[in-house]
């Protein structure tokens, strides 16, 4: 079994610069957008329709935005907004992660060379993180490379 190579990465705390340099020293081919609203003012340069056009004029990357791998409103609302902790956090996004069934939603050739995006400027309490390390449980032959 081959392994496919799932890059992670949060673009808070990083300039555009770095955000793209970053990504295209990686190899990444294609960004999958985690997050549940990916259109708000706070974005910045990562607004949707933004993010789309400039990954593929500065790195021929493409762009896809799959909702099912983002929380839903009331687990980050609880989590953030509540200020919930991170362990009820990670235990509802796994079983909501689980439910969707999302290892047959996408597929490894979907994965390869891509990089799971959100907000979170690191991994450890983001659920990127979560996402990636599910597959890796699911399929056994994810390398995840979190940037």
């Amino acid at each position: 079994m081959k392994k496919l190579n799932l890059y992670t990465i949060g673009f808070t705390k990083k300039t555009a610069e770095q955000f793209f340099t970053t990504l295209q020293k990686a190899g990444v081919q294609r960004i999958i957008d985690t997050r549940l609203n990916n259109v708000s003012q706070l974005a910045g340069f990562a607004k949707r329709k933004d993010l789309e056009y400039f990954l593929k004029t500065i790195g021929n990357i493409e762009y896809t935005h799959i909702l099912d791998l983002a929380p839903t409103q009331d687990i980050l609302d609880q989590y953030k907004k509540q200020k919930g902790d991170w362990d009820t956090y990670e235990t509802q996004f796994n079983a909501l992660i689980k439910k969707r069934k999302i290892e047959q939603k996408v597929t490894p050739e979907l994965l390869n060379q891509a990089c799971l995006l959100c907000s979170e400027p690191e991994p450890h309490h983001c659920h990127r993180r979560l996402v990636a390390e599910y597959l890796e449980k699911q399929w056994g032959n994810v390398l995840i490379h979190h940037l």
